[in-house]
C-alpha cells in the first residue's frame, strides 16, 4: 500500500514539473492595485549574488535575491507610467559587490532616465553590499532605530587547510600556465606577491565602495573613510553619522515615496503600490488555494498508508 502511495507521489510530482517547465515566462505574479499612479515596491531580502533569475522548483527554492531579477524589476518600473517612485524593501546583510554594482547602475539609469524619487528602507539588516545599493542612488534612506546596516567594506575569504590534507594523506600536484594560475588555492600558503595582488584588488572595490556612499550620500570623503571600517552600525547611530535619513518602518518609508511623487493616499494614508510577489511552484501552476488542498490531500494519504503500513507489521 506505502509502495503504491509513494510511486502516484512521484508520478504526480514528475507531471507537475513537467508542466511547470512548458509554461513562459516567470514565477512572479505581480499584484497590482488599480491605480493611475502608484509606488513600485521591489523587495530584496537575503544574500545578494550576481546572475539572472532563479527558476524556483518544486523540490528547490531559492533563499536570496539576483542581480538580474532587481534589475528586470527596476526596468519594468521605469516602464511603468503608472509608477511615480521606486521604494526599496530592504532586507540583507550583503553579498557580491558585482551585484551591488549592477543594481546600482540600473538604479542610477531610473533616475536619470525617469527623474522619480527612490526611498530605501531597511528591517533587521541593510549592510555591506546591500548598503551600497541603498546608497547609491536614494533620496532617502529609513531604518528602524535597531537595524544593523553599514558594513562598508570589502572582504576576500582564503582558507588553508594544507596540514588538514596531510592528516589525512591528500597531495596534490598541479601543472600551469603561470605562477598566479592556482591563486587561492586552499592547498598552500599564499605567497607575498599573491597577497599584495589580491590586496590591490579589495583596496579598488573599496575605493569604489567609498564613492558611491560619497556620492550618494553627498558626504565628505574623509568622514566616510573614518566610517567604512567594516563596521556595523545600528538605525540610530547610523542616522547620527550621515549614513540614513530617517528612523521609521517600511509604512514610514512608503509614505515618504508617496509624498515625494505627490502621489494622493488612500485611506490609510499610504500610496498605491506595484510588487512583485515571488509564488511557490505550486501556487503558480494551480493557485495557491488549490494547491493548499492537493497537498493537505497529500499528506493525509501518506499518514494513512503509513498507519495502515504500521497496522500491518503490528498483526504480523
Amino acid at each position: 500500500m506505502l509502495k503504491k502511495i509513494f510511486i502516484s507521489a512521484i508520478l504526480l510530482i514528475a507531471v507537475l514539473c513537467f508542466v511547470v517547465s512548458l509554461l513562459k515566462g516567470n514565477n512572479s505574479a505581480e499584484k497590482a492595485v488599480s491605480s493611475p499612479d502608484r509606488v513600485a515596491v521591489i523587495n530584496i531580502e537575503g544574500t545578494i549574488v550576481s546572475g539572472g533569475d532563479v527558476q524556483d522548483t518544486l523540490f528547490q527554492q531559492s533563499t536570496g535575491v539576483t542581480s538580474g531579477s532587481i534589475m528586470r524589476q527596476i526596468r519594468d518600473a521605469a516602464e511603468d507610467d503608472s509608477v511615480k517612485a521606486l521604494l526599496l524593501n530592504i532586507n540583507s546583510g550583503g553579498g557580491s559587490a558585482t551585484a551591488a554594482e549592477e543594481i546600482g547602475r540600473e538604479l542610477k539609469r531610473f533616475k536619470e532616465t525617469t527623474n522619480k524619487p527612490i526611498v530605501a528602507t531597511m528591517s533587521d539588516m541593510g549592510a555591506s553590499a546591500a548598503y551600497w545599493i541603498a546608497a547609491c542612488s536614494s533620496d532617502k534612506i529609513y531604518a528602524n532605530s535597531t537595524t544593523l546596516t553599514g558594513s562598508i567594506g570589502v572582504y576576500m575569504p582564503y582558507m588553508n587547510t594544507q596540514e588538514l590534507f596531510k592528516k589525512i594523506g591528500i597531495k596534490t600536484d598541479k601543472i600551469k600556465s603561470g605562477p598566479y594560475k592556482d591563486i587561492l588555492s586552499n592547498d598552500r600558503p599564499m605567497t607575498e606577491a599573491e597577497k599584495i595582488l589580491l590586496q590591490n584588488m579589495v583596496n579598488e572595490i573599496y575605493n569604489e565602495f567609498i564613492t558611491v556612499v560619497v556620492t550618494g550620500r553627498k558626504m565628505d570623503e574623509a568622514h566616510v573613510r573614518n566610517l567604512a571600517d567594516g563596521r556595523i552600525y545600528t538605525g540610530s547611530q547610523a542616522k547620527n553619522l550621515g549614513l540614513v535619513d530617517e528612523l521609521g518602518n517600511y509604512y514610514d518609508a512608503l509614505a515618504a515615496a508617496g509624498k515625494l511623487a505627490e502621489i494622493t493616499p488612500g485611506k490609510d494614508g499610504l500610496p498605491p503600490v506595484k510588487q512583485h510577489v515571488k509564488q511557490q511552484p505550486w501556487e503558480y501552476l494551480l493557485g495557491a488555494e488549490i494547491a493548499n488542498v492537493v497537498r493537505s490531500q497529500l499528506v493525509e494519504s501518506i499518514s494513512a498508508g503509513l498507519q495502515g503500513d504500521a497496522s500491518l507489521q503490528s498483526a504480523r
